[in-house]
């Protein structure tokens, strides 16, 4: 596809005089401008809740959800896998992000990388995907090369694939199973697609890991009930988070934290059911890890 008819690297009309404006008048435009994504992105929700359904079918068959992409889009896909982690206690193979050139792309760009459908190949073969697995590609202008690369792979071993473009009939869509397009128009910057379209693929990202989180379990009405309490900050957090789920004391809280060794989840079952350590696991077990099941 020619680059110049890709709307994300279109000349925004009003935006033509942006170097003459003042610093307050740029700031407001560009302000006005972003208030657009959140709009765009409301009418891909229901291509955005097929996919988030698919991650959580892959989680429960005990596969891994993949992000891949370059440039911007790669940062953000390694950006959200690694929220995951102290977020919802998972493991770091549970949710990954993969960059065109490496981790070293996070900060440099690596010349040539994107353009390398066999490096995309190679990658995801490194990871030994599975048909268990899913594959999201993200590419703002939705014909990188890196990301086709990896996508032919994984239909090749049979995982699920979606992606995530800022163009309509995008190039990347026709290699997965579920794409999601949000057109957000051209950038106040033409062409920066760090602008909108980053914007536009962070809040898919936000929704898909969190409502696929939410899906196998991991939140307990709209608390963090499995949030990782890894410094003294996330230990009183998670305190506060028994107290909201059971309406205890903070003394109770901090007792019973300590006794589930400082896994919030078991502390709120123990609390919920009048359980020991032992019986608030194994009725969190026989409930597939859902508070709600637990007490219903």
């Amino acid at each position: 596809m020619d680059l110049g008819k890709l709307a994300t690297e279109k000349r925004n009309e009003q935006t033509m005089e942006l170097d003459t404006l003042s610093t307050e008048e740029l700031l407001r435009l560009m302000n006005q401008e972003d208030q657009t994504v959140a709009k765009a992105v409301s009418l891909e929700i229901p291509q955005i809740t097929k996919v988030a359904d698919a991650i959580i079918q892959s989680f429960n068959q005990e596969g891994r959800l993949i992000y891949m992409g370059a440039g911007t889009s790669g940062r953000l896909g390694v950006l959200d896998a690694a929220e995951c982690v102290p977020t919802f206690s998972v493991d770091p193979s549970m949710v990954q992000g993969l960059i065109a050139g490496g981790m070293k792309a996070m900060t440099l760009a690596v010349e040539g990388a994107e353009d390398s459908k066999e490096l995309g190949a190679q990658d995801l073969a490194a990871i030994e995907l599975t048909k268990k697995d899913m594959v999201i590609g993200i590419a703002a202008s939705g014909r990188t090369p890196y990301v086709i690369g990896g996508l032919e792979y994984a239909g090749k071993v049979g995982a699920m694939t979606a992606t995530i473009s800022c163009n309509k009939a995008a190039e990347i869509s026709a290699f997965a199973q579920l794409p999601i397009e949000v057109e957000v128009g051209p950038e106040i910057l033409t062409g920066s697609t760090r602008l909108k379209s980053g914007t536009a693929q962070k809040l898919v990202l936000n929704m898909l890991s969190t409502a696929a989180m939410v899906g196998i379990g991991k939140v307990y009405q709209n608390l963090m009930v499995d949030v990782k309490p890894s410094n003294k900050k996330l230990e009183e957090r998670a305190k506060r988070i028994i107290m909201d789920a059971t309406e205890c004391s903070y003394e109770v809280a901090s007792e019973m934290f300590e006794a589930a060794d400082h896994q919030v989840k078991l502390a709120i079952v123990m609390i919920l059911t009048n359980s020991s350590q032992a019986e608030a696991r194994e009725k969190l077990t026989a409930a597939k890890g859902f508070i709600r099941r637990t007490i219903a």
